[in-house]
C-alpha cells in the first residue's frame, strides 16, 4: 500500500470524523511483546479507554510475569506507533483476556477484532480449552465484539467495577480443538 494513502486515511484527526468505518487489514499492524519502553504509550491509551485505568506498576508486573502473562502492543506498520494493547494469561487449559484497548483514533476499524482473532488462535494453539474475560454491561461495543467472536455470558460478578459502580459480565468461549 502506498505510504501517502495510509497517511491520508489516518493522518488527520479532523478527517477521521468524516470516515464512518474503515476496515484495517491485519497486515496494517503488528503485535509484539510489550516492553518497558512501551508503557507510557500504553498508559495514554489506557487513560483514553477506561474510567479506572491500569497503573504503570500493573503493566510492569505483566511484563515480568512471563510464565503466565502475555502482554502485547499493537503497532501500526506505517505510522510506527502503538495503537493498542492486549494482555492475556494462559494457565494450562484456561486462558483469560485481562485487558484490551485500542486508541480512539483507530477504533471501529476492525483492529480489535483482528487482534482478538490472532490471540484466540494463539491461545488455542497453546492448548487452552476455555477463554474468559470481564466486561461492563454498559460497554456495548466490546460486548458486541465478544458476542460476534462467540463469547457468551457465563455469570455476573456483582458490583465489580467502580467509578461508576457496575457489575461485571464474565464472558467465556470454549475453543474446539
Amino acid at each position: 500500500m502506498p505510504k501517502n494513502w495510509s497517511l491520508s486515511i489516518f493522518g488527520s484527526l479532523k478527517r477521521r470524523k468524516d470516515i464512518k468505518r474503515v476496515k484495517i487489514l491485519p497486515d496494517f499492524f503488528i503485535m509484539r511483546r510489550m516492553e518497558e519502553e512501551d508503557i507510557s504509550s500504553v498508559i495514554e491509551i489506557e487513560r483514553l479507554s477506561y474510567p479506572n485505568p491500569w497503573r504503570d506498576m500493573t503493566f510492569r508486573g505483566e511484563i515480568y510475569n512471563q510464565p503466565v502473562s502475555f502482554p502485547f502492543v499493537i503497532v501500526h506498520k506505517y505510522q510506527k506507533k502503538i495503537i493498542g494493547h492486549i494482555i492475556f494469561w494462559c494457565i494450562k487449559e484456561r486462558a483469560q483476556i485481562n485487558n484490551i484497548a485500542i486508541h480512539p483514533d483507530f477504533r471501529r476499524m476492525g483492529v480489535a477484532e483482528a487482534v482478538m482473532h490472532k490471540v484466540l488462535d494463539q491461545i488455542k494453539k497453546a492448548g487452552s480449552e476455555l477463554v474468559t474475560l470481564e466486561v461492563r454491561p454498559s460497554n456495548v461495543a466490546a460486548r458486541s465484539l465478544y458476542e460476534k467472536l462467540g463469547f457468551e455470558v457465563l455469570w455476573v460478578r456483582q458490583n465489580y467495577y467502580s467509578n461508576p459502580r457496575e457489575d461485571a459480565l464474565i464472558m467465556g468461549k470454549f475453543l474446539s480443538q
